[in-house]
């Protein structure tokens, strides 16, 4: 495998915490319904799923808009650890690109909330 592109961001939870207040309806366009039921009402887990969602488009070398936010879903495995699957349009950018695989390391404390991606391909 060799890596096709890596990303990272991190976010304010203090600052997330208040776009979510002034727009309710945002969790629900940022988040799939797993994704919120995963993060338990929790704002610095969606704050590090939102991160993980920019680093993605950051890993792919994309902007805002090339894939859309349901596309990009964090999801744990039963162990705890978090991975990205990629649906529709993001896919399909993906295997246009060469990516195989998305690793995905996040991390959060009540302050901030980060992610770190790296996309690998043959």
């Amino acid at each position: 495998m060799r890596t096709i592109g890596i990303g990272v961001d991190v976010v304010e939870v203090a600052r997330f915490a208040e776009l979510l207040r002034r727009q309710p309806r945002l969790e629900s366009r940022l988040f799939t319904e797993g994704e919120r039921r995963d993060a338990q009402g929790q704002v610095e887990r969606l704050a590090a799923r939102f991160a993980a969602k920019e680093a993605t488009l950051k890993a792919f070398g994309v902007g805002l808009g090339a894939m859309k936010w349901h596309e990009m879903e964090v999801v744990r495995a039963s162990t705890g650890a978090p991975s990205l699957t990629l649906h529709g349009a993001a896919r399909a950018l993906g295997e246009a690109r060469g990516v195989r695989d998305v690793l995905l390391s996040q991390s959060h404390t009540d302050k901030t909330a980060t992610a770190f991606v790296v996309a690998q391909g043959d």
